[in-house]
């Protein structure tokens, strides 16, 4: 076993996967540029106090977070999820309104490591700071949904609740409160934890001791003001319009704290039902202020890039793409030329790779059948005096005639391209 290995819930992606991840950005990149996203690109670490705001009842603030004291004295953290760096951004920088962005990254939080869940975990996502409009939040679920279509995933579904106004939610909560006291005896002793801290999040219980208990729970919706239900509505309305289905489900309050008014969450059907949240978010007005900022509405949502590739994966769709090149030089004359014809090639915008350790034309042979290569560039000791090189075609849907041509040295670049087209 080596001496030294990757750390618990930590690991390296390697080719072809990376490409796989790589292809993933690009495709989320693509979606939400097409509605006027920019990326944002925050720093791995922020001040501890960043990620604070996320809500004391948080997991991701009490028990998980990577923090310490750097060398300057300032106590600093991994940062575990992204919105919060955006807002702080957004504090820092006051980017004119509505500030639509988008990010992709990695995030860190010490926890129990499981399937499509590590202790570093990348995510894409978008934030629009700075509006109100219910019609907002229809943008922003519909370009999730969107990403996933673009993905080739069909089994997913979309789930949509509402917080309410923060006067809605305080009122529930109140009530969820006196009624989950009412029956202490009968919730599990995590629940009875976490009540104490945020009784929203017992509903998010899937204990068995918990189930019955959570499904006679006051519902949100009786909460809600004129506001509030109008918002709703108008969300629900805009996702019907954009034939975007989605199902209600009044116990879904998501993981952090600062959520209010529109809550949703993508899930991946072929998932297990207890991990099978692809990503998902909401409203969060009031973020941006408690980060000192100016009092802000916003809206936006975190996709997991681990659980939606092994969503990926169980229909059969979004697989690595082959690590090719589309040329491939067998030099057997030394090797200096295959160093030359390779670096003409890059430079035309044609992929190319070579052997190396001057290796035997059978050998040379076999590494350009491995790379994927669609046609192979051969030069010997004759090509090499006579300026020509042979190209072969290296796939049986590109072999013409007798399969190879002899073509001056000059000429190759031109020949490659004519013959890729």
């Amino acid at each position: 076993m080596p001496e030294f290995q990757t750390s618990p819930g930590m690991r390296d992606i390697l080719p072809p996967e990376s490409a796989r991840w790589r292809k993933f950005v690009e495709v989320f990149a693509d979606v939400v540029g097409s509605a006027g996203y920019g990326q944002v690109i925050s720093p791995l670490l922020e001040d501890l106090g960043v990620f604070q705001r996320l809500g004391e009842a948080t997991d991701v603030v009490t028990k998980e977070m990577y923090d310490f004291v750097d060398k300057g004295g300032r106590h600093i953290a991994l940062r575990p999820e992204l919105t919060a760096s955006v807002c702080r951004a957004f504090v820092q920088h006051r980017p004119a309104t509505p500030w639509k962005v988008w990010y992709a990254g990695s995030q860190f939080r010490y926890e129990k490591p499981q399937r499509g869940r590590y202790r570093q975990f990348d995510q894409v996502g978008i934030e629009v700071l700075g509006a109100d409009d219910p019609h907002l939040d229809v943008e922003v679920i519909a370009l999730g949904w969107e990403f996933y279509r673009a993905l080739g995933l069909r089994q997913v579904n979309l789930v949509l609740n509402s917080l309410g106004e923060p006067a809605d939610r305080a009122r529930y909560v109140a009530a969820l409160q006196a009624y989950f006291e009412s029956n202490l005896d009968a919730l599990s002793a995590e629940s009875r934890a976490t009540l104490q801290k945020n009784p929203l999040r017992v509903l998010d219980s899937k204990r068995p001791q918990d189930v019955e208990l959570v499904a006679a729970a006051p519902r949100i919706g009786s909460f809600y003001g004129v506001e509030a239900g109008a918002h709703f509505e108008t969300v629900q309305a805009g996702l019907h319009i954009l034939d975007v289905p989605f199902v209600v489900d009044s116990k879904l309050v998501r993981g952090l704290d600062y959520y209010r008014g529109t809550t949703f969450e993508f899930q991946g059907v072929t998932l297990e039902s207890a991990q099978n949240a692809l990503g998902g978010g909401g409203r969060y007005d009031g973020l941006v202020e408690s980060l000192g900022g100016p009092a802000t509405h916003g809206v936006g949502f975190a996709l997991g890039l681990d659980r939606t590739l092994l969503a990926c994966d169980d229909e059969g769709v979004f697989a690595a793409p082959p690590a090719e090149v589309a040329v491939f030089v067998v030099d057997t004359t030394g090797g200096a030329e295959a160093m030359r014809l390779t670096t003409a090639l890059r430079s035309a915008g044609i992929s190319a790779d070579r052997a190396f350790e001057n290796r035997s034309m059978k050998s040379q042979m076999k590494a350009a059948d491995r790379s994927g290569a669609v046609y192979a560039v051969i030069v010997g000791t004759n090509e090499l005096s006579d300026g020509t090189v042979v190209v072969r075609p290296l796939r049986a849907d590109r072999t013409d005639g007798d399969g190879q041509t002899a073509v001056a040295r000059t000429e190759l670049i031109d020949h490659l391209k004519k013959a890729m087209s």
